[in-house]
């Protein structure tokens, strides 16, 4: 129903995120080929792909882990600021609003990137008490309502490697939830996860999505691109070979290479 609700909504949802046409390069080789992306608030946008596609690049350049190339980013209407230097390159020309921005879209790594000194509680509030200067006292209680959310709460005074990689990565995605994002990115959120574990966070990342989160997530679960997502985008040598409505693109609406990716690797 949420999911129905979300996608009916979509049309006329303002715009969280509008990306277009990313370039990025390392070297000689040419890694992003001009990809563009509109996500509206509370879509969930799965990018599929083989490795080497680009889509983590792409989620990188989105949020300025990676400078591209050539394009334009905006978030919630605010066009991210960037300037050619003299060797032809790209380089953000405002390094506050490079802050903000990330802060307002929140990445949750398949490496989790919990720091490892500190307790997950003392890792969900240290962003949004330096970063954001807010009150300790208030973030400590939004921190803990955030892990009870993601049903770890009991492992508040805990260090991550006394956790398991499920629990670390329901940890990192409710460290993402503490900084209020206005968009959630996921970079293959379960890729380093023994199978027994990925149910655990998928469970939570569809919880997300039923709350009407903005979500754009790198994912090889082809059953959460299909039955979450509100669309679906497959990127093929740096560039989108495919996209649509779950129902199209695991219907008949797909490519035939994105329909022969599936049957590599469906579940």
């Amino acid at each position: 129903m949420a999911d129905t609700a979300r996608k009916s909504a979509r049309g006329v949802a303002p715009l969280a995120l509008s990306v277009k046409g990313i370039h990025k390069s390392f070297g000689q080789h040419q890694v992003l080929k001009g990809i563009s992306l509109d996500a509206h608030e509370g879509d969930v946008i799965s990018i599929l792909g083989s490795s080497g596609s680009g889509k983590s690049t792409f989620l990188r350049c989105i949020n300025l882990l990676e400078t591209p190339d050539d394009g334009d980013i905006t978030v919630a209407g605010e066009q991210v600021k960037l300037r050619r230097t003299g060797d032809g390159h790209l380089q953000p020309s405002d390094r506050k609003q490079v802050d903000r921005i990330r802060s307002e879209l929140a990445m949750v790594f398949q490496s989790f990137n919990l720091w490892s000194h500190r307790t997950i509680l003392e890792n969900l509030i240290e962003a949004p008490v330096h970063v954001q200067k807010r009150p300790r006292a208030e973030c400590i209680l939004e921190a803990e309502a955030l892990l009870e959310k993601v049903g770890i709460a009991d492992k508040r005074n805990h260090y991550p490697a006394h956790l398991s990689g499920g629990q670390q990565q329901r940890a990192a995605i409710a460290r993402a939830l503490a900084m209020k994002p206005k968009a959630m990115l996921f970079d293959e959120p379960t890729s380093a996860l023994d199978p027994e574990l990925v149910g655990e966070v998928l469970k939570v990342m569809r919880t997300l999505a039923e709350e009407g989160r903005t979500m754009l997530v790198v994912t090889h679960e082809m059953g959460f691109a299909r039955d979450v997502s509100s669309r679906v985008m497959f990127l093929h040598q740096g560039k989108v070979d495919a996209e649509g409505t779950p129902q199209e693109m695991f219907g008949d609406g797909g490519s035939e290479r994105f329909r022969q990716f599936i049957s590599n690797t469906i579940r």
